[in-house]
């Protein structure tokens, strides 16, 4: 990746937040709670020092990726927020922005903080895209990749001089260790979709929500186990629906499966729960099981 810094700024575990840098323009990618937002912000500016953030892309809508954002933007009002044009319209839904607020306080809670400056309803986005579209951002071009599947405002920022793509969580949540969590809420066969147009990009390197950046051999890797690990899941998941099995029976396979180590350390147990249950009536309707 020539001329070009990646740092972890997350203030939790559980923020998904990187900063990219290629010495001119500074892009914040996801910006984590609104909890830590502050702190997020703290560390974005140890980075940078006097200079400003100038871009804050946004893979979906979820809480702990895009409420950060708020928090960012009163430390650099003039930072633009990139995100897809659906998410912009989930942002301007109060019923969405309740629910985001509830994950958010309750997963505070858990890591201890009770107070703090909710600044939720300020969500939004300067400039929405759509696939296809093109993001300059000083010497950085990136190509908007949708990569629906975990959303359907799922997408990615693909920046082909260096061959380098910002994934979403469509392509999974790593664990380390070849751990790759299937996370398909809205779609199972869209997210194969998906993955197969990752793969389909000139690759070398991919910066994961939630852990960093991967090598060129580990990327390679990564594409191919991330389909395998959907596809297996699935299969295992509606074999036990077949079965007879429950969907907690289901819930309970994943969450023996994957919620363990880091998984378990950047993965709220209250967001867990509600993905799994998605998932496993999403995987009852997609194979047709009664």
């Amino acid at each position: 990746m020539h001329n070009l810094k990646i740092t972890d700024v997350r203030a939790n575990p559980g923020d998904s937040a990187f900063l990219i840098d290629d010495g001119k323009t500074a892009i914040l990618y996801d910006s984590g709670f609104a909890f830590t937002g502050y702190a997020v912000a703290d560390n974005i500016k140890a980075t940078l020092g006097e200079r400003v953030l100038d871009y804050i892309f946004l893979t979906h809508s979820h809480y702990d990726h895009a409420l950060g954002s708020v928090y960012a933007k009163k430390y650099w009002p003039g930072a633009k927020v990139v995100a897809g044009e659906y998410a912009a319209k989930i942002f301007a839904k109060p019923t969405a922005r309740a629910v985001m607020r509830d994950l958010d306080r309750k997963f505070a809670e858990t890591c201890g903080t009770r107070e703090y400056e909710d600044l939720i309803d300020e969500l939004a986005v300067d400039i929405p895209v759509n696939d296809g579209d093109t993001i300059v951002a000083g010497y950085m071009q990136f190509t908007v990749v949708a990569l629906p599947g975990h959303t359907k405002c799922s997408i990615g920022f693909y920046l082909p001089a260096n061959k380098l793509l910002l994934s979403s969580e469509t392509l999974g949540v790593y664990g380390g260790d070849g751990i790759i969590v299937p996370s398909y809420l809205v779609g199972y066969e869209m997210a194969l979709s998906s993955m197969e147009k990752a793969e389909a990009l000139d690759i070398e390197n991919i910066l994961l929500p939630h852990y960093g950046v991967l090598g060129k051999e580990e990327t390679a890797a990564y594409l191919g186990g991330a389909k395998r690990s959907a596809v297996e899941t699935a299969e295992a998941i509606a074999k036990i629906l077949k079965n007879g099995g429950t969907k907690e029976d289901a819930m309970a396979y994943f969450r023996d499966k994957f919620y363990h180590g880091y998984v378990k350390v950047i993965y709220p147990i209250d967001a867990m729960e509600l993905n799994t249950g998605i998932m496993v009536g999403l995987i009852q309707r997609e194979f047709g099981i009664d």
